[in-house]
């Protein structure tokens, strides 16, 4: 069963995504900490939003992570539902990709989503409950030029998450990946750019061709979609589906 006044953690949850996942938990009457490296920022978030609080977390750094889980118990004692949101992005080549580029984005994506679930699990483990959402991405199933680092830790992220799905799955926690395609952020607005003067094109061209070339409906996916899909994985009516990756694409190929 469901639990009563949940504690929801949502990593990058300022803005774009994550801040609609954030949205749509407390409209479902849970309290969610919303997670930033900008403490500030997480924090006016949280007080737009409603029943939430915000906390400056850097979710590559143990450190960090441990002191947020302790005032975390001090004040809601312990997590039922994480949300693995936090990431970025960098355009390059392969070969002209900087070293230091793809430490920061696997780190945050990747080394981010290990740390929270590893420091989360215990909570959910003590109490026989748990959800953890990771937010991957199309990506993670179909790669695209430019984006090796990012495309590589979100196919990562899935294995991580089935693992983490297998080792639970008789102790009242799930985990599964929600794959969102091109999604109305800002993140994508920024990349179109870079994009177009590595093509040679318009950012509309670009968009057509790497960002909805693949997709059926040639739609951007809303935040909202992503935040209501959270929202049923869980709850009770998903406390069967575990280690699963569910694409919110569009439609691809």
């Amino acid at each position: 069963m469901t639990k009563d006044n949940r504690t929801v953690i949502v990593t990058g949850g300022s803005r774009g995504i994550g801040k609609a996942i954030a949205q749509a938990f407390v409209d479902n009457g849970d309290f969610v900490a919303i997670l930033g490296r900008n403490g500030e920022k997480a924090q006016e978030t949280a007080e737009e939003l409603g029943n939430a609080k915000g906390y400056s977390v850097d979710v590559t750094d143990s450190d960090s992570i441990k002191d947020f889980f302790k005032n975390l118990e001090a004040e809601r004692g312990g997590a039922d539902v994480l949300v693995n949101n936090a990431g970025m992005q960098y355009i390059s080549a392969v070969e002209e990709f900087p070293e230091e580029k793809w430490d920061q984005v696997i780190d945050t994506i990747l080394k981010g989503s290990f740390l929270m679930t590893k420091h989360a699990l215990p909570y959910m483990q003590d109490q026989e409950y748990g959800r953890i959402i990771t937010i991957s991405s199309g990506h993670g199933r179909r790669p695209d030029k430019f984006k090796s680092a990012y495309v590589a830790a979100k196919f990562a992220q899935l294995g991580f998450t089935k693992t983490v799905a297998m080792e639970n799955a008789q102790k009242g926690i799930t985990a599964n990946s929600i794959l969102p395609g091109a999604t109305n952020t800002s993140l994508i607005q920024n990349q179109l750019a870079d994009l177009a003067e590595r093509d040679g094109s318009s950012e509309q061209e670009a968009l057509e061709t790497h960002i909805l070339g693949a997709q059926w409906m040639k739609q951007l996916i809303e935040p909202e979609e992503i935040g209501a899909t959270a929202v049923f994985l869980a709850s009770d009516g998903a406390a069967k589906i575990t280690g699963e990756d569910l694409g919110i694409t569009g439609g691809e190929s």
